[in-house]
């Protein structure tokens, strides 16, 4: 039996324009050779000559945002309360089980930026991949947003799901899902000007708010959803960072195809 892995997960890099200026990481790098000045002060009386070729370790400080790079949403996220009047489960107390389980890959790439995915869409593509969603099911959704990684564009590509498709999947058993682009939602671009047009409060984050409904997870930033051979018929693992108490954690996900 042949195992093939494919990483659906961008990687964290520092000074990309594709995130809000408050949210782009910033990466400090300490070379081996920072590194071999830093051991001479951990080992007092060591030269760095000493040391392999000279060189020390190499160290990273990160300054980011739970919600940078290849993420799972919690649904403390979205509000305090899930389920009706429930707590909100934060990152750390996700279900594990959540995290590893069948995956379903929705394709609507040819969908234009900012066009909404409903659940009759949703409907159509199950039938048209011929598969019935079942319980703990993780859906991917590919827009075909992650081409623009690396841009400003980025921000504004893609479809995006809304309160009926979210909720259309929730009612199936589905708890965690993915998106290959920056938000579950329709871009907040595309958000913000219908707000404006309408003044229709129920267009602002309606796919997120879907959760105080049902708690579920979602994740953000996925990328090579095109990779995928097949719709299904594959597992997906993407276990979250264990961050106390947080709304977000990163995460390494990964399609598994036997």
């Amino acid at each position: 039996m042949t195992r093939q892995i494919i990483d659906l997960s961008i990687p964290i890099e520092a000074d990309l324009p594709s995130d809000p200026e408050m949210m782009i990481p910033r990466i400090e790098y300490v070379s081996h050779e920072q590194g071999a000045d830093q051991m001479e002060l951990f080992f007092p009386g060591l030269k760095k000559e000493q040391l392999p070729e000279g060189l020390g370790w190499a160290v990273e400080s990160i300054n980011l945002t739970t919600h940078s790079g290849t993420h799972m949403d919690a649904p403390y996220h979205y509000h305090p309360f899930m389920d009706k009047g429930h707590p909100a489960t934060t990152i750390d107390e996700v279900p594990l089980e959540w995290c590893f389980q069948d995956g379903v890959l929705l394709d609507f790439s040819h969908k234009d930026d900012g066009e909404r995915i409903t659940a009759a869409d949703v409907e159509s593509c199950l039938d048209k991949i011929g598969y019935t969603i079942k319980p703990l099911d993780i859906v991917l959704v590919r827009t075909g947003a992650d081409a623009a990684w690396g841009t400003p564009e980025y921000l504004v590509k893609g479809a995006g799901m809304t309160r009926e498709s979210t909720l259309y999947l929730l009612d199936q058993g589905v708890r965690v899902v993915g998106i290959d682009a920056w938000s579950w939602d329709r871009p907040l671009p595309f958000l913000a000007k219908e707000f404006r047009e309408t003044g229709d409060p129920s267009v602002i984050w309606e796919a997120h708010f879907a959760g105080i409904e049902k708690g579920y997870c979602h994740m953000e930033k996925l990328a090579n959803l095109d990779k995928i051979p097949h719709p299904f018929g594959f597992k997906v693992a993407c276990f979250p960072v264990k961050i106390k108490a947080a709304s977000a954690g990163w995460v390494r996900a990964v399609a598994i195809i036997e």
